[in-house]
């Protein structure tokens, strides 16, 4: 048995709807229980509330009044739990963040500073990692990653494709000639990233499934930009994000290579713990990063 809030959450619905059908689709439930709900509300009140027939609904003029009775009523409980009296309803409060450090640096953070800008209450905690952030037990509340999450202790949306691209610096490619395929690039200086959670190399990732990590590197670091500046500096080739390195291909600073041997994209998350519904700081933030982060990595 329903209790009597759910009754009446059940009844506003179905007496705002044409058809019963259609309240159980705007409340997510069966319209079986809008039905049992209705039959027992007006068993409750020995009253009905709707005339029925097999293919339409119409409120009585009991329901009319009673439904406008209930309206008031739900408005009542739901004001219980909205803001406290004569604060504004806006986002406040620490909201703590994960991203890699790269996209972190370029895309979250100017997201939040926009977002304390037009919200002076929030208080973004951005902690920037590239190795995958034990989000609930650091008591985080958003986390943007690469790849696969795979963690059904999380609410996840995937917001876009990442590309990774393998480039090298105009004095580089002049000096060496630009590499055909990948056994040419492979006897060629590249970079490598280091796994930080491990301390050996990523290995570099091409089309089928192929890989290969460099046996000499001509340059290693655990840091993303820093690899990039090293690329830009013509000290070898790497393979880097795209939304990373994109600005630098589009000033001249890098070129593309071997676009026809590159990996399929990663997939960019945007994802928080699964703890019941979200407050207003959190859901806020979380909205915009799946917005914005959407809208970069659409523009390939």
């Amino acid at each position: 048995m329903l209790n009597r809030l759910d009754l009446l959450k059940i009844f506003a619905a179905a007496a705002a709807a044409p058809t019963f059908r259609e309240a159980a689709a705007r409340l997510g439930v069966s319209p079986q229980v809008v039905t049992r709900a209705v039959r027992e509300l007006e068993e409750m009140l020995g009253e009905t509330l709707f005339h029925r027939t097999t293919r339409s609904i119409r409120i009585t003029a009991f329901g009319q009044s009673f439904a406008r009775d209930a309206k008031a009523a739900l408005s009542t409980v739901d004001g219980l739990f909205g803001p406290a009296a004569g604060q504004a309803d806006e986002p406040a409060g620490i909201v703590r963040v994960t991203a890699p450090s790269g996209m972190g640096r370029r895309y979250v953070q100017p997201i939040l500073i926009d977002l304390m800008q037009r919200y002076p209450d929030l208080v973004p905690d951005l902690r920037l990692s590239d190795a995958p952030s034990p989000v609930v037990d650091e008591q985080i509340d958003i986390g943007v990653r690469v790849g696969a999450i795979g963690d059904n202790r999380f609410v996840a949306r995937m917001v876009g494709p990442l590309p990774m691209w393998v480039v090298g610096a105009p004095s580089l490619i002049m000096r060496l000639g630009e590499p055909k395929s990948r056994k040419e690039l492979a006897a060629m200086p590249v970079t490598c990233l280091i796994d930080r959670a491990n301390g050996r190399p990523w290995p570099w990732v091409f089309r089928g499934e192929q890989q290969f990590v460099p046996s000499s590197p001509a340059y290693l670091t655990d840091d993303t930009q820093v690899e990039i500046e090293a690329v830009c500096a013509g000290i070898g080739f790497g393979q880097c994000s795209e939304y990373l390195v994109r600005p630098h291909v589009q000033k001249g600073r890098l070129v593309r290579l071997l676009p026809s041997i590159e990996p399929e994209p990663w997939k960019l998350h945007v994802y928080r713990p699964r703890r019941g519904p979200m407050p207003r700081r959190i859901r806020v933030v979380y909205d915009e990063l799946v917005a914005k982060l959407a809208h970069a990595t659409s523009r390939a």
